[in-house]
Protein backbone atom coordinates (compact mmCIF):
# COMPACT_ATOMS: atom_id res chain seq x y z
CA UNK A 1 0.00 0.00 0.00
CA UNK A 2 2.83 2.19 0.81
CA UNK A 3 4.62 1.57 -2.39
CA UNK A 4 1.79 2.34 -4.31
CA UNK A 5 1.46 6.03 -2.19
CA UNK A 6 4.94 6.49 -3.10
CA UNK A 7 4.16 6.04 -6.71
CA UNK A 8 1.47 8.21 -7.03
CA UNK A 9 3.18 10.82 -5.47
CA UNK A 10 5.81 10.32 -7.99
CA UNK A 11 3.42 11.06 -10.82
CA UNK A 12 2.02 13.72 -9.18
CA UNK A 13 5.34 15.47 -9.27
CA UNK A 14 6.45 14.20 -12.49
CA UNK A 15 3.38 15.69 -14.10
CA UNK A 16 3.96 18.95 -11.79
CA UNK A 17 7.34 19.01 -13.50
CA UNK A 18 6.29 18.56 -16.97
CA UNK A 19 3.25 21.03 -16.70
CA UNK A 20 6.02 23.78 -15.50
CA UNK A 21 8.22 23.28 -18.29
CA UNK A 22 5.62 23.18 -20.80
CA UNK A 23 4.22 26.60 -19.37
CA UNK A 24 7.81 28.04 -19.58
CA UNK A 25 8.42 26.73 -22.74
CA UNK A 26 5.09 28.58 -23.92
CA UNK A 27 6.42 31.73 -22.44
CA UNK A 28 9.35 32.20 -24.51
CA UNK A 29 7.33 30.83 -27.31
CA UNK A 30 7.81 33.45 -30.17
CA UNK A 31 3.87 32.19 -31.04
CA UNK A 32 2.50 32.66 -27.20
CA UNK A 33 3.62 36.47 -27.48
CA UNK A 34 1.92 37.19 -30.72
CA UNK A 35 -1.16 35.56 -29.34
CA UNK A 36 -0.70 38.17 -26.08
CA UNK A 37 0.50 41.22 -28.07
CA UNK A 38 -1.40 40.77 -31.61
CA UNK A 39 -1.01 43.61 -34.33
CA UNK A 40 -4.35 44.22 -36.24
CA UNK A 41 -3.90 45.82 -39.91
CA UNK A 42 -0.09 44.85 -39.82
CA UNK A 43 0.24 44.79 -43.67
CA UNK A 44 -1.21 48.57 -43.97
CA UNK A 45 1.18 49.54 -41.01
CA UNK A 46 4.09 48.28 -42.87
CA UNK A 47 3.57 49.70 -45.81
CA UNK A 48 2.61 52.99 -44.53
CA UNK A 49 4.92 53.57 -41.65
CA UNK A 50 7.91 52.06 -44.55
CA UNK A 51 6.91 54.71 -46.94
CA UNK A 52 7.17 57.47 -44.15
CA UNK A 53 10.62 56.10 -42.97
CA UNK A 54 9.35 55.19 -39.82
CA UNK A 55 9.16 51.35 -38.00
CA UNK A 56 6.59 49.80 -38.51
CA UNK A 57 6.78 48.41 -34.69
CA UNK A 58 6.67 51.76 -33.60
CA UNK A 59 3.49 52.49 -35.50
CA UNK A 60 1.93 49.65 -34.29
CA UNK A 61 2.55 50.54 -30.91
CA UNK A 62 1.44 53.28 -31.10
CA UNK A 63 -1.76 52.08 -32.45
CA UNK A 64 -2.54 49.60 -30.06
CA UNK A 65 -2.49 52.38 -26.96
CA UNK A 66 -4.29 54.46 -28.71
CA UNK A 67 -6.52 52.98 -30.10
CA UNK A 68 -6.14 49.01 -29.32
CA UNK A 69 -6.55 48.13 -33.38
CA UNK A 70 -10.29 49.92 -33.08
CA UNK A 71 -10.62 51.56 -36.48
CA UNK A 72 -13.72 53.87 -35.33
CA UNK A 73 -12.59 54.49 -32.08
CA UNK A 74 -13.56 58.20 -31.38
CA UNK A 75 -11.99 59.20 -27.94
CA UNK A 76 -13.92 62.46 -25.42
CA UNK A 77 -11.68 64.68 -26.79
CA UNK A 78 -12.53 64.08 -30.35
CA UNK A 79 -9.83 62.13 -31.69
CA UNK A 80 -10.27 59.54 -34.22
CA UNK A 81 -9.44 56.13 -35.66
CA UNK A 82 -6.24 53.58 -35.13
CA UNK A 83 -4.17 56.32 -34.25
CA UNK A 84 -6.78 58.58 -32.25
CA UNK A 85 -5.73 61.97 -34.60
CA UNK A 86 -7.45 65.47 -33.74
CA UNK A 87 -9.23 66.53 -36.74
CA UNK A 88 -7.09 70.04 -36.80
CA UNK A 89 -4.38 67.79 -36.77
CA UNK A 90 -5.49 65.26 -39.57
CA UNK A 91 -5.94 68.37 -41.59
CA UNK A 92 -2.72 69.99 -41.03
CA UNK A 93 -0.97 66.64 -42.03
CA UNK A 94 -3.36 66.37 -45.23
CA UNK A 95 -2.08 69.39 -46.64
CA UNK A 96 1.18 69.14 -45.70
CA UNK A 97 1.35 65.87 -47.75
CA UNK A 98 -0.16 67.20 -50.48
CA UNK A 99 -3.07 64.31 -50.00
CA UNK A 100 -6.42 66.53 -48.49
CA UNK A 101 -9.01 64.42 -46.38
CA UNK A 102 -12.07 63.10 -49.33
CA UNK A 103 -14.55 65.12 -48.61
CA UNK A 104 -13.00 68.28 -46.83
CA UNK A 105 -11.56 71.46 -48.88
CA UNK A 106 -9.81 73.37 -46.78
CA UNK A 107 -9.54 76.23 -49.22
CA UNK A 108 -13.55 76.13 -49.18
CA UNK A 109 -14.27 75.47 -45.85
CA UNK A 110 -11.51 78.58 -45.07
CA UNK A 111 -9.50 76.66 -43.01
CA UNK A 112 -6.29 77.84 -42.09
CA UNK A 113 -5.12 74.07 -41.84
CA UNK A 114 -2.46 75.04 -39.10
CA UNK A 115 -1.21 72.25 -36.37
CA UNK A 116 -2.66 73.08 -32.90
CA UNK A 117 -5.39 75.69 -34.93
CA UNK A 118 -8.97 75.06 -33.96
CA UNK A 119 -10.12 74.15 -37.84
CA UNK A 120 -13.06 72.37 -36.55
CA UNK A 121 -15.41 75.41 -36.30
CA UNK A 122 -14.93 76.53 -39.84
CA UNK A 123 -16.45 73.10 -40.85
CA UNK A 124 -19.68 72.27 -41.97
CA UNK A 125 -21.96 69.28 -40.78
CA UNK A 126 -21.21 67.37 -43.93
CA UNK A 127 -17.74 68.62 -43.72
CA UNK A 128 -17.30 66.91 -40.34
CA UNK A 129 -18.98 63.89 -40.99
CA UNK A 130 -16.61 63.35 -43.56
CA UNK A 131 -13.96 64.00 -41.66
CA UNK A 132 -14.93 60.84 -39.28
CA UNK A 133 -15.42 58.93 -41.87
CA UNK A 134 -12.07 59.82 -43.77
CA UNK A 135 -9.59 59.32 -40.25
CA UNK A 136 -11.92 55.98 -39.58
CA UNK A 137 -10.06 54.06 -42.37
CA UNK A 138 -7.24 52.37 -41.47
CA UNK A 139 -5.42 53.27 -44.32
CA UNK A 140 -5.45 57.20 -44.63
CA UNK A 141 -5.35 57.23 -40.39
CA UNK A 142 -2.30 54.95 -40.54
CA UNK A 143 -0.70 57.23 -43.41
CA UNK A 144 -1.41 60.72 -41.42
CA UNK A 145 -0.02 59.19 -38.32
CA UNK A 146 2.55 57.52 -39.44
CA UNK A 147 3.78 61.02 -41.44
CA UNK A 148 3.03 62.46 -38.01
CA UNK A 149 5.35 60.32 -36.19
CA UNK A 150 8.49 60.46 -38.67
CA UNK A 151 7.52 64.70 -38.50
CA UNK A 152 8.01 64.34 -34.41
CA UNK A 153 11.40 62.49 -34.63
CA UNK A 154 12.49 64.84 -37.03
CA UNK A 155 11.45 67.72 -34.89
CA UNK A 156 13.11 66.03 -31.87
CA UNK A 157 16.22 65.02 -33.18
CA UNK A 158 15.45 60.94 -33.25
CA UNK A 159 15.10 61.49 -29.46
CA UNK A 160 12.16 58.45 -29.19
CA UNK A 161 10.87 59.21 -26.06
CA UNK A 162 10.51 62.58 -26.60
CA UNK A 163 9.14 62.30 -29.77
CA UNK A 164 6.64 59.69 -28.34
CA UNK A 165 5.63 61.84 -25.52
CA UNK A 166 4.92 65.06 -28.12
CA UNK A 167 2.83 62.77 -29.93
CA UNK A 168 0.39 62.78 -26.86
CA UNK A 169 1.15 66.05 -25.12
CA UNK A 170 1.87 67.72 -28.37
CA UNK A 171 5.74 69.26 -29.58
CA UNK A 172 5.53 73.02 -27.97
CA UNK A 173 4.41 71.21 -24.41
CA UNK A 174 7.09 68.87 -24.53
CA UNK A 175 10.05 71.59 -25.73
CA UNK A 176 9.10 73.64 -23.01
CA UNK A 177 9.37 70.89 -20.07
CA UNK A 178 13.17 70.18 -21.59
CA UNK A 179 13.80 74.07 -21.63
CA UNK A 180 12.64 74.01 -18.15
CA UNK A 181 14.73 71.63 -17.02
CA UNK A 182 11.12 69.50 -15.86
CA UNK A 183 12.29 66.47 -17.80
CA UNK A 184 15.49 65.32 -18.95
CA UNK A 185 14.02 63.26 -22.09
CA UNK A 186 14.76 60.05 -21.34
CA UNK A 187 12.70 57.20 -21.35
CA UNK A 188 14.07 56.63 -17.46
CA UNK A 189 12.99 59.87 -16.42
CA UNK A 190 9.42 59.63 -17.56
CA UNK A 191 8.20 59.73 -13.96
CA UNK A 192 9.14 63.66 -14.16
CA UNK A 193 6.22 64.42 -16.86
CA UNK A 194 4.35 66.84 -15.22
CA UNK A 195 0.98 65.78 -16.82
CA UNK A 196 0.10 62.08 -15.87
CA UNK A 197 -1.74 60.89 -19.15
CA UNK A 198 1.59 61.86 -21.16
CA UNK A 199 3.49 59.79 -18.82
CA UNK A 200 1.34 56.51 -18.83
CA UNK A 201 1.35 56.64 -22.68
CA UNK A 202 5.27 56.97 -23.02
CA UNK A 203 5.67 54.30 -21.00
CA UNK A 204 3.01 51.96 -22.57
CA UNK A 205 4.36 52.72 -25.87
CA UNK A 206 8.29 52.43 -25.34
CA UNK A 207 6.56 48.99 -23.36
CA UNK A 208 4.95 47.88 -26.16
CA UNK A 209 7.31 48.86 -28.62
CA UNK A 210 10.09 46.42 -27.06
CA UNK A 211 7.36 43.66 -26.82
CA UNK A 212 6.95 44.41 -30.67
CA UNK A 213 10.36 44.37 -31.93
CA UNK A 214 11.67 41.00 -29.43
CA UNK A 215 8.81 38.85 -30.60
CA UNK A 216 7.97 40.30 -34.75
Amino acid sequence: MGRIRILAVRARTLLAVCGLVAVITLMFSTAFWRQIYPIFYYPIIQTEATQMNVNPLLIAAVVRVESHFREDDISHAGAIGLMQLMPDTAIWIARKIGQPLPGVSATSAGISGTSGGNVIAALTPAQSKAIILALSDPQINVRLGSWYVAYLLRMFHGDLPEAVAAYNAGPNRVQGWLKQGVWSGDEVTGDDIPVRETRHFLARVMYTYGMFERHY
